[in-house]
């Protein structure tokens, strides 16, 4: 059986429909459908899974890494290079541009696995009632119409409509962002435009059950679905354009293109109007235009690449695809998600109120660590036991559990809860203590219409005791009595407004506020006492305040990232106001900024949003779409921008932002497939360290470029001079690939290791349509090239005229190598002399030159290599002499800088004088 989907039950806002009106509208009721029914709605709508998009061949991946204009140059080159019988050029060209291919292939078909992370999220099983009886199924058959049964710990195989819930409670983070379980109920909601994180009485697809139970009717299945909705929006956000490097790279190579045809064009006609062979003609002019294309390029910038990637790795940072190490450089945007990224990702007790005195409390997480304060100071013996008995509370009427693994505390059960016990432990009160001397023996969960739970103990004294806490507003209104410094007694009008003010005034600041209580109850007949007799007539104790916490280094982060030019944007799933509240700590938003919620996203036509995204600081209670569409109207302004996350519904967004980041520990599968990096530590300020690491890749990439194109420029000014001047050609073919290969190639790859520049967060990022060839980068490949030709004809014409044209093309070749090698110094910083730079503090590259200016003389005392080299024996004085010549295209870009430095020191002083 293989059924395929023809329609699918129209989808209306189940969450304002009563149980009973949904169960009407899917013409099902509480005892399931029957299996014939089922069969008939299998055959109808299909499997209840995500189907996958259309698959991308393998070969049609393979065959697309050899799209680049730079690599169509490096096959002709290779070819060329064939036909000249330059086997070991060719040879080489060919095993980069193969090498390249394979990366590429292996990165581009290992990130298409999204869809298939998402389905392993779903489901395998789930009981279902069928006839009245209760079935175990593969979830894929679930249908429209089928009763789910629900327990703590299932998956949730569909979306689906409450019908019965007890305790119920879900975890959704995956799917909305919002990081604590969403207590679930049966009752229908009035408004129809709900966010998804507050339609209480809807269960989703790919959520957990993290306690309670319930039943509940299938609304949605397979594509349906929240998750399938997703996935259909993964299937859409695949990147549609290049990366910046990509793109500048690109042009880079048309250039090149051009520049190597007018070469090949001109040294023909000009060599044919001299009266030369027309085949020879023809070989030298095409070498030379292979001179003219740098063969080492893609492996620079692969190796350049990769080398980045370790870097990062180093900073936990994990590169999934090698051109997201050079788009982290451009970014100027970072889009961002709240829990876990910005803020610990743990609820922590910030504040406790017992008396007329709020304490804080220090430490972050779930750990022991911190302390519970007023103005610096410990509580007094009175205030300490008053905190005590709040937190013995807050502990006995608690289900969580601490537990300690992988060297952290984590929670077990709500991570609420889990936050108070963490708070009594630094005051001392420890749950096993509380479990001991204060046994259980009876419990009122937690309910959504009281808002509140209690839990019967009985006292050392043998008293039974209710322990009590919950929404603060309700509780108080309970409450007869009042625990403070002077002891037990009735509570008073001015307490309630003290205590209202004090409420509200931590609400403001986006503490999430809990209140506990007590009730002494009689030895006997407290076993049929009911919730109504038990939580009345209560003892206030006091309040907790608590937050999710920024990370201490993400305020640092965001402030770095402000210096460099890039704006961060937070957009989460969770409510505007504590939303508002950590952008504004952290620096993200001003004072008086507010918060885009979705719905008012909603109202805003895709042209509105792009005119207003450059305004918008926060975006609160988002949808996945919303997360794209915030993504598609940054892009559409020209932005290149980063997106984080961790849950299924950052997928979409993730995919379609230039460079996707997803969360290492509290990532899904999912978001993770989709991404082009993840942070192994979910910290904010791993990103930022990854965009440095991105910017310092650029410039290195830059820089090597820079340097193999001014030494192409200056072969071919000295070869297109030379046959101007109607001299013979100063290097051979085998000259030309040398330099080409080793005596660039090796100092290129050392370029591309350099230190970042401690500088590079205090620029502004690259805009997406700035050319790298621009007037700055033209500067550096033509006047040093300019600088090596000079020196290279001048000795090549003073010794072509004193002692014949073997020793001149010898001399030629070697001064050109020695001036290739010392000029690599010049070119790791623009404005700084390389000895400011610290000439060991890239000890390949000083280590590349040292070897090279040694070997090179060597080779004029080596009969093997003379005749290799196609050169002649020259006096180690000689020798010396060169590397001296060669040393002059250093000296002079190095005395550039020093004056362009003065000027602009000078310049500065009168400005500001």
């Amino acid at each position: 059986m293989n059924p395929e989907v023809v329609q699918h039950p129209a989808s209306p806002p189940w969450h304002t429909w009563t149980a009973e009106a949904v169960l009407g509208h899917l013409r099902s009721d509480r005892r399931g459908l029957s299996e014939e029914e089922a069969a008939r709605r299998l055959a109808r709508y299909g499997w209840n899974e995500l189907k996958e998009g259309k698959p991308v061949k393998p070969l049609k991946i393979f065959l697309g890494q050899f799209s680049s204009l730079i690599v169509w140059i490096l096959i002709a080159a290779g070819l060329v290079s064939g036909l000249l019988q330059e086997w070991a050029d060719s040879i080489a060209i060919f095993s980069i541009v193969l090498l390249n291919g394979i990366l590429g292939f292996y990165q581009e078909y290992s990130a298409e696995k999204s869809i298939a992370a998402l389905k392993k999220m779903t489901a395998p099983h789930a009981k279902v009632r069928r006839g009245g009886e209760l079935r175990v199924l593969p979830a894929r058959e679930v249908v429209p119409g089928d009763i789910l049964e629900l327990e703590a710990g299932d998956l949730v195989p569909a979306d689906a409509r409450l019908l019965e819930a007890d305790s119920l409670q879900s975890l959704e983070a995956a799917l909305t962002g919002e990081s604590e379980p969403v207590r679930k109920s049966v009752a229908a909601l009035g408004a129809a435009e709900v966010p998804l994180g507050d339609r209480k009485n809807l269960l989703y697809m790919g959520t957990s059950i993290s306690a309670g139970a319930g039943r509940a009717v299938v609304v949605a299945t397979g594509m349906k679905t929240e998750f399938g909705r997703i996935a259909g929006l993964l299937q859409q956000a695949a990147f549609e354009e290049g990366t910046p490097l990509q793109k500048r790279l690109q042009a880079v190579g048309r250039v090149l293109v051009w520049a190597s045809l007018g070469i090949v064009a001109v040294l023909f006609l000009l060599g044919y109007l001299r009266g030369l062979n027309p085949f020879d003609l023809f070989l030298t002019s095409v070498s030379m235009a292979v001179a003219a294309v740098p063969e080492g390029l893609p492996a620079v910038v692969t190796i350049g690449l990769a080398l980045g990637v370790q870097r990062m790795s180093r900073r936990r940072a994990l590169i999934r695809k090698l051109p997201a190490v050079e788009t982290l450089g451009s970014t100027n945007v970072i889009c961002t998600d709240k829990t876990g990224t910005l803020t610990v990702g743990e609820m922590t007790v910030r504040e406790i109120y017992v008396g007329s005195v709020a304490f804080a409390v220090s430490g972050e997480g779930y750990g022991p660590e911190g302390e519970i304060l007023l103005e610096g100071r410990p509580p007094g013996v009175g205030q300490e036991a008053l905190i005590r008995r709040l937190l013995t509370v807050m502990t006995g009427c608690n289900e969580a559990h601490l537990i300690h693994e992988k060297d952290r505390w984590q929670a077990v059960g709500d991570p609420t809860e889990a936050a108070l016990l963490a708070a009594a432990r630094k005051a001392g009160v420890e749950q096993d203590a509380v479990e001991r001397d204060f046994p259980k023996l009876r419990a009122f969960p937690f309910d959504s219409e009281r808002k509140r739970m209690s839990v019967l103990r009985e006292t050392p004294g043998g008293v039974p005791e209710a322990m009590v806490k919950g929404a603060p507003d309700i509780l108080l209104a309970l409450c007869t009595h009042i625990l403070d410094e002077g002891g037990l007694r009735p509570i008073e009008a001015s307490d309630r407004e003290r205590l209202t003010k004090q409420i509200d005034a931590m609400a403001e600041r986006a503490l999430r506020v809990l209140a506990a209580a007590y009730r002494p109850l009689e030895a006997r007949g407290f076993e049929g006492l009911s919730w109504e007799d038990v939580e009345s007539r209560l003892v206030f104790l006091g309040l907790v305040g608590m937050y999710d916490p920024p990370r201490a280094e993400a305020k640092e982060a965001v402030a770095k990232c402000r210096s460099a030019g890039i704006r961060v944007v937070m957009i989460t799933g969770d409510h505007p106001h504590t939303a508002l509240a950590i952008a504004r700590e952290l620096g993200i938003a001003a004072e008086d900024a507010k918060a885009l919620s979705g719905a008012e996203l909603d109202g805003l036509s895709d042209r509105e949003l792009q005119a207003r995204v450059a305004e918008i600081a926060v975006y609160a209670r988002v949808s996945a779409e919303h997360k794209l569409r915030v993504v598609r109207a940054w892009k559409a302004v020209g932005a290149v921008i980063a997106m984080t996350g961790d849950g299924v519904n950052d997928a979409p967004a993730i995919k379609g932002a230039d460079i996707g980041i997803a969360m290492g520990i509290t990532g899904t599968e999912v978001t993770k497939e989709a991404s082009d990096m993840v942070v192994t530590d979910d910290n904010f300020a791993s990103i930022v360290a990854a965009v440095e690491e991105g910017r310092g890749v650029y410039d290195n990439i830059k820089k090597t470029l820079q340097y193999l194109l001014a030494g192409n420029v200056g072969e071919l000014l000295l070869m297109t001079t030379a046959v101007l001047l109607g001299l013979p050609l100063p290097l051979l073919p085998i000259h030309l690939l040398w330099i080409n290969l080793v005596t660039d190639g090796l100092p290129a790859l050392c370029l591309a290791t350099d230190p970042i520049d401690p500088d590079v967060m205090r620029r502004p990022p690259r805009r997406r349509e700035a050319a790298m060839t621009d007037r700055a980068f033209l500067y550096w490949t033509l006047f040093p090239g300019l600088l090596t030709a000079a020196i290279a004809l001048g000795v090549y014409g003073y010794v072509l005229r004193a002692e014949g044209l073997e020793t001149a093309r010898t001399a030629a070749f070697a001064v050109l190598v020695y001036a290739e090698m010392l000029k690599s110094f010049a070119f790791r910083n623009e404005r700084k002399p390389f000895w400011q730079v610290g000439i060991f503090s890239n000890a390949r590259l000083f280590a590349v030159v040292t070897l090279s200016v040694v070997f090179q003389p060597w080779a004029h005392h080596v009969e093997f290599l003379e005749r290799f080299f196609k050169i002649s024996a020259i006096s180690w004085r000689e020798c010396l002499l060169l590397v001296a010549i060669g040393a002059v295209p250093l000296a002079v870009i190095e005395s550039v800088k020093m004056l362009k430095h003065w000027f602009s020191t000078r310049r500065y002083a009168c400005v500001h004088s």
